[in-house]
Order: C-alpha cells, then structure tokens, then sequence
C-alpha cells in the first residue's frame, strides 16, 4: 500500500492519529531536507504517513531558501505517492474572510529566485503543468473538508468552518508581504489567494509524479482592503485558529483516500524527456534515475 505524505506545520502533525513512528533523515543529490521524516501508521487505517515540516521544527528558513528539491526527492524515496499539503494564506476576495478553508486549483508564480526543476544538466523534460494541483485529490480533500469541519462559505451554521473548493493561488517571493500596488493588482485579476511556498513544491511534486493538493487556510486581507495591514501577529494567531480544522480536513482526507486511487500525475512524466538517454551525462542519470526510472 502506498504512503501518503503530509507536508505542513508541526502543530498539525503532532495531532495526527500516527503509531509505530519514527524518524528517517534522507540524503539527497539537492541537500539536506527541511527536516527529518517522520513516518508512522496513522489510526487503524493500515496507511503509513511520511510527515514533513515545510520549514524544519523551528520555522528557520525562509521560502525563498527552503530546500524544496531535498524535500520532494526525500518524499519520493520514502515512497510517497499522494501528498496533501497546508498553507496559510491571505485573501483577495471580501467573501474570503480570515479562517475560511481553500482548496486552490490554479497557481499564478510570481516567484524569481527559485530552482524550479529538478532537471537540467544535460537533459531537458518538458513537464504540462495547465492544472498543477492534482484534479482528484483536489475533489479529494475538499469532499474531506467538508465532511470534518462544516460546510461551504454560504453555510449558516455558526459551528461551521467555510471550505471553498477552486481558486487561484499568487505565490509570491517573499519574505516581505505585498505592496498596497501588488495586492491590488492580484485582486483585479480575479485572483482568490495570495501565500509565498506553493511553488516550487506543486512543480516538483508534478515532476516526481507526485499527486499533490493543498488546504489553504485564510489569515488575512493581505493588504488591498481598506484600513487592511498584514502583521506577523495577526497572521500568526489566525494560523492558530485555523489549525484545528486544517487538521480535521487532512485526518479527514488520509483516513478516506481511496487505496487505489490513481491521478493523471502519477504517469505525469510520459512523453516529457526530450534528451536522448544516452546523450544524458552519467553523473545526471545517477542522479535524476529514482525520478525518471522507466522513462530513461
């Protein structure tokens, strides 16, 4: 049976159900990852889940800098197959309101100092990416969402957690948030959400033929509302509200995803390599040979 990765906050993954855990540190050609994997059997589901913390156990680096290609690659040698995710996120949109659910489907980058590939030096893969996130966990984890925590942002249920399904993600560079002009713009395209970590890790997870959704929960106005300004402590304590559900949601989705659920991504590679196998230099195809495998 497969593994299912989870790659978020601490918080969230200290609350799982997992058991017989323990902790695996990958080496790999990109670096070291974030942090070291934590893999256990969550509930009675039989499931194993690799556990990874976006930005290590005490939040030390910064998006720009994290080592997105280590942590994809480690993912995949733990033999992750289907990730969720979770990120918190400002809004573009008035119905969004701090503490709503978003279960994103497009990503707009707007990142510049990133590597986004794991490919290069020598050979060339020309990887589709029109829906980034995988359309069946998105259908996925939103069906989970609304089943744990309460309802769609129309719900008149004072208990209920909004869960939105669809929208566009900004990924901005960061770590500075966005200007009054910048936010502004964003919400005049139609543009939903605005965060900083979406990619690479949605490029690379597509590129490992990775499955790959996330649950965005909503911290703020970002800066395009009037009277709006975005701290580190407002985004830090709505965070913290949206924790539980977020956790709800994922249990939710790991307990229900299907075992033989099979998503477009996961032959994503087919018909992408554009470098003859053998004008690939060795040293690459060592190195890129547990993403490529049978596609060399």
């Amino acid at each position: 049976m497969s593994t299912i990765g989870f790659i978020g906050g601490s918080g969230i993954y200290e609350a799982l159900p997992l058991s017989d855990v323990r902790e695996v540190e990958y080496d790999t050609p990109y670096g070291e990852p974030s942090d070291a994997i934590t893999i256990g059997e969550f509930g009675d589901t039989g499931r194993e889940v690799a556990f990874l913390p976006r930005h290590g156990s005490d939040h030390g680096v910064s998006p720009t800098d994290l080592p997105y290609r280590a942590n994809m690659y480690a993912l995949k040698q733990a033999g992750v197959t289907h990730i969720f995710a979770s990120n918190a996120v400002g809004s573009l949109k008035d119905e969004l309101e701090p503490g709503t659910l978003v279960v994103p489907d497009q990503i707009y980058d707007r990142t510049k100092h990133r590597d986004l590939s794991f490919y290069g030096d020598g050979v060339v893969v020309h990887q589709p990416f029109a829906d980034p996130y995988s359309p069946e966990l998105v259908d996925h984890l939103t069906a989970a969402a609304e089943s744990a925590v309460g309802g769609d942002s129309d719900a008149d249920d004072g208990d209920a957690t909004p869960v939105v399904k669809g929208g566009t993600y900004v990924c901005i560079e960061g770590p500075q948030y966005s200007t009054r002009a910048e936010s502004t713009f964003y919400k005049s395209q139609g543009w939903d959400l605005v965060g900083m970590t979406a990619i690479p890790e949605a490029k690379l997870a597509r590129e490992a033929e990775i499955a790959y959704a996330t649950i965005a929960g909503v911290t703020d106005y970002d800066v395009w509302k009037e009277d709006s300004e975005v701290t580190l402590a407002e985004v830090l304590e709505n965070a913290e509200q949206n924790q539980a559900a977020i956790k709800a949601a994922v249990e939710e989705a790991i307990r229900t995803l299907p075992a033989d659920l099979v998503c477009e991504a996961h032959t994503a590679l087919d018909g992408t390599v554009n470098t003859p196998t053998e004008a690939i230099p060795e040293e690459t195809r060592e190195r890129v040979e547990p993403l490529l495998g049978e596609h060399l």
